[in-house]
């Protein structure tokens, strides 16, 4: 299922399907077929210019980050803080060393702040090596150094290393709270990631606090043309789609109770 998921986004992200279109619309022309060659490309041409100049992504980003709010405040026995993995560079760091993060840096300083605020809590880091090849440490084991880095005991800290997509992040979780006898847990993820990883959570009857970081819009976007930044707007529709693909697969293969979780 992992590989497909993989080979299946490989496929239907915007600009992917912008080339499925064009060659297409190329194959038809071939063959003689101008209308469909017409509708082929027209389709391309829309789709890229919805994806590149207007803010159609970053809205449909926007409904995800606004659906589930953080908690005004966190249970005073709070006892395990719960982050999912996606925020090193391991390949990077597999290739020159250190610490590398992407965009998703927050989840781990929110963690951090946390894990300080409550010196008693567990910190369980699930996240394992998501890439085809499999060859690469995944955010459970590159965490250890993160965390000691910040003089954080190795023994307050849970590895959950195996998992690759979000289902199995909290499959996996739900053994290793019950093993450790952890509940009253946080959960930490990015934003727009969020309503997603609760459905997960819930459907699996493991309750927790949502604590959503790594933000990527205003909150204040309306749908309209945008020219200043195509190469961002085209980032921000490809996470959009990858998420909201998600959504819709875990709602119908019955892994959540609803399309969008509150």
């Amino acid at each position: 299922m992992f590989l497909v998921s993989k080979v299946f986004w490989l496929l239907a992200q915007p600009l992917s399907l912008i080339f499925l279109l064009l060659i297409l619309s190329y194959v038809f022309g071939g063959v003689g077929l101008q209308r469909l060659r017409r509708l082929f490309s027209g389709l391309a041409a829309t789709l890229l210019f919805l994806t590149l100049f207007t803010t159609c992504g970053a809205v449909m980003l926007q409904v995800l980050e606004n659906r589930i709010v953080r908690s005004a405040s966190l249970p005073a026995d709070l006892s395990c803080i719960i982050i999912l993995g996606g925020a090193f560079e391991n390949e990077v760091i597999a290739g020159r060393g250190g610490m590398e993060f992407n965009q998703a840096a927050d989840r781990f300083v929110a963690g951090l702040k946390l894990a300080q605020a409550y010196p008693a809590a567990k910190i369980l880091v699930s996240g394992g090596d998501g890439s085809f090849s499999g060859k690469y440490q995944g955010d459970a084991e590159t965490s250890m150094a993160f965390f000691s880095t910040f003089g954080i005991a190795p023994d307050r800290i849970i590895q959950e290393s195996q998992s690759r997509t979000t289902f199995e992040n909290a499959d996996n979780t739900r053994a290793l709270l019950e093993k450790n006898g952890l509940s009253n847990c946080v959960l930490i993820t990015s934003a727009f990631h969020m309503p997603r990883s609760v459905g997960l959570f819930r459907k699996l009857g493991i309750p927790v606090t949502p604590w959503p970081v790594d933000y990527r819009t205003s909150g204040q976007l309306s749908l309209g043309p945008d020219f200043s930044q195509p190469s961002l707007n085209a980032q921000l529709t490809t996470t959009a789609m990858r998420e909201w693909t998600g959504l819709i697969a875990y709602y119908l293969s019955g892994r959540t109770h609803v399309l969008l979780p509150r």
